[in-house]
């Protein structure tokens, strides 16, 4: 039987956290079930550089009704690592093409609550212009190309939403 060791022992200089965190963007592009803090990823974002001068903030919550109907139960669903890949993307394109400090993204998945936190992204840069473009262009863009699905049922039954007004 072949013995599995632990990830520290294969990769050595992932027990530098310096060297690991610069490396992966995990941190900073996530899909979770758990729900989050916005303070805390805030404050996450503004050590990225001491010249941030403006943070813009998207945080998207479970609604009630959609479309007329009240909503008794909300899912969202995912196609793992693509997903993420895609959400890395959005963070990398954002940063280089409005010239941003850095950018977050965050989304959950499972049941959410009506009022819960579903998606969060934090755009930094040196002025808040590009922070507001860049965060309009990412939550679309969230929308157009991650294959992140929501389920809503209602008293009309369950419905994939297709469509994001």
């Amino acid at each position: 039987m072949a013995m599995k060791l632990p990830y520290s022992r294969l990769f050595p200089e992932a027990l530098d956290k310096e060297i690991f965190m610069r490396s992966a963007t995990e941190s900073k592009v996530r899909i979770q079930k758990e729900d989050f803090s916005v303070t805390d990823e805030i404050e996450f974002m503004k050590k990225s550089s001491r010249n941030i001068g403006g943070i813009t903030v998207f945080l998207g919550t479970g609604r009630e009704t959609s479309k007329g109907e009240k909503i008794a139960d909300l899912n969202f669903e995912h196609y793992p690592q693509m997903a993420e890949k895609k959400l890395a993307e959005i963070r990398e394109k954002g940063i280089a093409d409005f010239g941003l400090i850095d950018m977050s993204i965050v989304h959950r998945i499972g049941h959410i609550d009506i009022g819960d936190n579903i998606v969060l992204i934090i755009t930094c840069g040196e002025h808040r212009q590009e922070t507001f473009k860049a965060c309009e262009w990412a939550i679309s863009e969230l929308k157009r190309t991650t294959p992140i699905w929501k389920r809503e049922t209602t008293t009309k039954g369950e419905v994939w939403v297709q469509a994001t007004p």
